[in-house]
């Protein structure tokens, strides 16, 4: 694969005006966040542990939510269909939803199940345990219906359609079918859920996921593309994006696109939710006429500045410009 030429710093800066009031709709898991941070002085008594001292307790969205969040940060308007239960970490979704100006009339409430919650407990900047409650159970086809119901109405009026799967029951055929008459939709499908996202314009899985899907481990550029054909090929999708950690990222389209670009971070302190902000900046950029391999490049920005802030975050466009400028430079001083 060929490397390319860095995104210019006023390409981009042009790039993020264009991306500005976009309307993309996220249909997804959605989940709470919840953090617990503190310190750690002494072990447990009784049982071989540590005993955090807390010091500060937060709640963020997570899986979908983030998404959403990121799409917010860089001035998109986001239209969020997606099912919470009926208990009281519901109302954190909405509140939050609502905090960051996102429509909350797509979320379903269903009695059956919980809300998806996610505690992590930190302590000196390392995560020490997570607890997790869900429910990965399908939804009951009543509710896929009303839920199929909202994306139809919504997908008609969004420029781009972000289908976030986190494997939490929520997505089926009938909800991709209900997106797809937005022209361009993106997914993050778990592997197991493959085949529900034939298709979508795109899909962006991390490594691991595309060597899951594709049965084949990602340990150069044959088994890459290899994996990268298998997907355009089952999905019939136009574009497979896959997101590599500290290798970078990587592109293959359907006609013949191939591109791969190295990590741009700096410090990686968390890559919680770094594969939600790639796949918002890329459908933003597609949804505002970026070629895919313009589009990749500043998602690949953006991935930069989120993994090194501690918790799923979110990037502003001058945090990312500031970074496409340091890569201009270094790629300067390396040719030079």
């Amino acid at each position: 694969m060929r490397q390319t030429q860095l995104l210019a710093p006023p390409d981009a800066r042009t790039l993020f005006a264009r991306m500005r009031g976009r309307r993309v709709l996220v249909v997804g898991d959605v989940m709470v966040d919840e953090w617990i941070w503190g310190t750690v002085a002494r072990i447990s008594p009784e049982a071989p542990v540590p005993v955090v001292a807390v010091s500060n307790h937060s709640f963020t969205l997570g899986g979908a939510g983030n998404v959403a969040n990121n799409l917010r940060a860089l001035g998109a308007e986001v239209a969020f269909v997606s099912a919470i239960g009926t208990d009281p970490f519901a109302h954190f979704v909405s509140d939050l939803l609502e905090r960051e100006h996102v429509a909350r009339d797509g979320l379903l409430a269903v009695a059956d199940r919980p809300t998806t919650r996610k505690t992590r407990v930190v302590a000196h900047n390392q995560q020490v345990v997570r607890a997790d409650w869900e429910s990965t159970a399908p939804l009951q086809p009543s509710d896929r219906e009303r839920l199929c119901a909202m994306v139809r109405e919504r997908a008609r009026d969004a420029d781009a359609v972000i289908l976030s799967d986190y494997a939490k029951g929520l997505l089926s055929r009938d909800i991709v079918e209900a997106a797809l008459l937005c022209p361009i939709v993106l997914a993050d499908p778990k592997p197991q859920n493959l085949a529900l996202f034939a298709g979508v314009t795109c899909v962006a899985p991390n490594a691991q996921e595309a060597a899951v899907a594709g049965g084949t481990a990602l340990v150069d550029e044959a088994s890459l593309e290899r994996v990268g054909k298998f997907l355009l090929q089952t999905l019939g999708c136009r574009y497979v994006v896959i997101t590599r950690g500290e290798a970078g990222m990587a592109l293959l389209g359907r006609d013949g696109e191939r591109l791969q670009i190295p990590s741009v971070a700096r410090t990686v302190f968390d890559v919680s939710g770094a594969g939600d902000t790639v796949i918002a900046v890329l459908a933003l950029a597609l949804a505002a006429g970026a070629r895919i391999e313009i589009a990749m490049q500043l998602a690949n920005f953006a991935a930069g500045a989120v993994v090194e802030k501690l918790g799923t975050a979110t990037a502003s466009a001058e945090e990312i410009l500031a970074l496409v400028e340091r890569g201009m430079l270094l790629a300067s001083e390396t040719q030079s």
